[in-house]
């Protein structure tokens, strides 16, 4: 079968699954079984494909087809310009948390401390230190096998400064922080049932709910974050489009200052930064 048959047949069977993006999915799992790129389909469509890799491309259509994610059939997904490690036991990273990564990088230092709760895949503080100078940063988080993933995204983009550590949110993290960043999960327990099969049926569960109001995370985060950060230390929280007015107000009350806002791409609200500029004493 030719090249661009096999694409075509692809994004047939993604069409009839539903699946949002069936063609350039179809494509992108293509370029990703033969090792090619976007140009191929026009300028190389009629080229033959090897039988083993028609079988292989199949099989990745089929799975898609059943709504697992692109990104943890190929295993990778770019962010803030580099690739990251994903699979089923972290978030995938999202665009939306590039305002994150970006509000950060405007208040960062050289040599600054930074703490990234909720890590995941590590795509938050790794892209920190990437894109910072004499920085080091802890990631927390809840599950083993997430860190396992965040551990070899530092092997792979050579960061020797980021420290993964298992636990519960603060448990387990000494000192204190000039940043504290975190994506934590932000999504009502009964919207959950709602979302698309991909995040529904394939994203890990503790990564998503936040609790009845989605605020659970936020409560904790700006209370506890208190006993780790320095005097005139700043949080960063990304938070859902409706959550905007909410965070700001837990922010105020326990004692951050300077509060702000920022818009995504969309103009939705998606991150509250506040300042704590007494250290609490631990």
């Amino acid at each position: 079968m030719t090249y661009r048959d096999l694409y075509e047949a692809g994004k047939r069977q993604l069409d009839s699954a539903g699946v949002a993006e069936a063609a350039l999915d179809a494509r992108l799992l293509l370029e990703y079984v033969c090792h090619t790129g976007r140009n191929d389909l026009l300028v190389h469509g009629e080229q033959p494909v090897e039988e083993a890799r028609e079988k292989e491309y199949r099989s990745l259509i089929e799975r898609r087809a059943q709504r697992i994610p692109l990104q943890q059939l190929t295993g990778e997904q770019e962010f803030m310009g580099l690739t990251f490690l994903v699979d089923e036991h972290v978030l995938i990273p999202r665009q939306d948390t590039e305002v994150l990564v970006e509000e950060v990088m405007k208040e960062l230092h050289d040599g600054f401390r930074i703490l990234d709760l909720c890590t995941g895949s590590g795509c938050i503080l790794l892209s920190l230190l990437h894109y910072s100078n004499g920085c080091s940063g802890v990631g927390t988080d809840l599950m083993h096998d997430a860190l396992d993933i965040a551990r070899k995204n530092a092997e792979r983009l050579g960061e020797e400064n980021a420290v993964f550590v298992q636990g519960d949110l603060f448990s387990g993290v000494e000192g204190r922080f000039e940043i504290i960043v975190s994506n934590p999960p932000y999504i009502p327990t009964d919207v959950i049932p709602t979302l698309m099969d991909e995040v529904r049926l394939h994203e890990p569960l503790t990564a998503l709910d936040g609790g009845a109001d989605g605020l659970d995370f936020y409560r904790r985060i700006a209370r506890e974050a208190k006993a780790h950060l320095c005097g005139g230390g700043q949080l960063f929280l990304e938070i859902g489009y409706d959550q905007g007015e909410a965070v700001t107000r837990l922010l105020e009350k326990e004692g951050y200052r300077d509060i702000s806002c920022t818009q995504d791409f969309a103009g939705l609200d998606r991150v509250v930064c506040g300042t704590l500029y007494t250290a609490e004493l631990s």
